[in-house]
């Protein structure tokens, strides 16, 4: 299976279904990108650079399905939080070893917890918080273990520059940046209704839950909106 690429504010997008991208994925780094990250990419060059030498960039956001949608192309987008769980489930099916990296202390643990019970024969061989200033023995143990695949809950950027660095030591392994989802897993945050997220406005239901999101949220994603109407037009 070959890749299809778009184009969304000069970066690459797949096109591929929820299926097809998770058998399509094997190794390297998947971004679940979303309109915040577009436009953090837009202002950070080194960023942007790995987002393009991604092995896999899906479209997380809403917004980025709407954003292409406008310079017309028909990509559905394929909620990272669901992804993610899919891939542990397919390779602990294959009896292939895991890691998780990021949220709180107590969030990590009880999210493992939570998994070891949820997904029929996981191994989860490492995890460790997200409260780390030097990444280099959170990478020298996950090089010692190998897993087969890393999930990281770091938030945007920092997950997708530790998977970038990551993917350099473990060229076999899959690494995947999945924001909140621990917290979700942990069952810490409640998941949208699934109203919410057959419209793709979770962002929403959580941003009236928590208010301090409004400000990350505001005014990028119109801002967003802006740029890409005005790439439409003039192609910029």
């Amino acid at each position: 299976m070959e890749r299809e690429l778009v184009k969304l504010q000069n970066l690459p997008i797949d096109t591929f279904t929820f299926d097809e991208a998770l058998e399509y994925t094997k190794k390297g780094q998947v971004i679940t990108i979303n309109p915040e990250m577009i436009f953090y990419a837009s202002k950070h060059p080194e960023f942007a650079n790995i987002i393009k030498e991604a092995e896999l960039v899906i479209p997380d956001g809403i917004g980025v399905q709407i954003g292409l949608k406008i310079l017309g192309h028909n990509v559905r987008r394929i909620a990272g939080i669901e992804f993610g769980r899919k891939i542990l489930e397919k390779y602990s099916a294959e009896n292939k070893t895991c890691a998780l990296i990021g949220a709180k202390p107590e969030v990590i643990e009880k999210a493992v917890e939570n998994l070891q019970k949820e997904v029929k024969n996981i191994n989860i061989v490492y995890s460790h918080d997200g409260y780390f200033k030097d990444d280099s023995e959170i990478l020298n143990n996950l090089t010692a273990r190998c897993p087969d695949v890393v999930l990281t809950a770091l938030g945007a950027p920092k997950q997708e520059e530790f998977n970038y660095k990551a993917k350099k030591l473990l060229p076999n392994t899959l690494f995947i940046g999945v924001g909140g989802s621990f917290d979700v897993w942990a069952g810490v945050v409640k998941r949208a209704p699934k109203i919410y997220q057959k419209l793709g406005i979770e962002w929403l239901y959580r941003t009236v839950k928590e208010p301090k999101r409004f400000r990350r949220i505001f005014p990028t994603l119109p801002l967003f909106v802006i740029k890409v109407l005005k790439e439409r037009i003039i192609g910029v």
